[in-house]
């Protein structure tokens, strides 16, 4: 079961970093794997949204529930797909000198033995490629002089 857990410092403020990563219709233009979103709903800051990722013959869909806390916190757990279980927590807090931290948290099973074992191979990778995304997203939407 991949696990992997981050605190990194960024440049950016609380709420340019929150602004970034709840907005789950753009990550098909900066996640190289994500091939397609639709967000279903949005009520009471929950989100319900379907994400369609692919990797080399790889190609799945899954719905996720997405809880929104403005400025704070985007929690992803799983709803329907390939999965076993998905649970996942973005949490943002702005430093006093300027930037912010932010943890991440993913914590996933794949139903098929044969799609764990694929993802588990390129899993830290994979996570290392989704953080440099969105980092590059940062400096796309908010400049380099955080």
């Amino acid at each position: 079961m991949p696990t992997h857990a981050e605190i990194k410092y960024s440049p950016y403020s609380a709420a340019q970093m929150y602004a970034l990563v709840a907005d789950v219709a753009s990550y098909p233009d900066f996640l190289p794997w994500c091939l397609a979103t639709r967000v279903r709903s949005v009520e009471n800051n929950v989100m319900i949204a379907d994400m369609v990722i692919g990797f080399k013959m790889i190609r799945e869909k899954y719905t996720s529930e997405v809880t929104l806390d403005p400025d704070k916190e985007v929690k992803i757990v799983y709803k329907n797909g390939p999965f076993k279980y998905l649970n996942s927590h973005w949490k943002f807090t702005d430093k006093p000198g300027g930037g912010c931290e932010i943890d991440f948290f993913v914590d996933f099973e794949f139903r098929s033995a044969l799609l764990q074992k694929v993802m588990g191979a390129v899993f830290n990778e994979a996570v290392q490629l989704m953080m440099s995304a969105f980092q590059k997203r940062a400096i796309e939407l908010y400049g380099t002089n955080a």
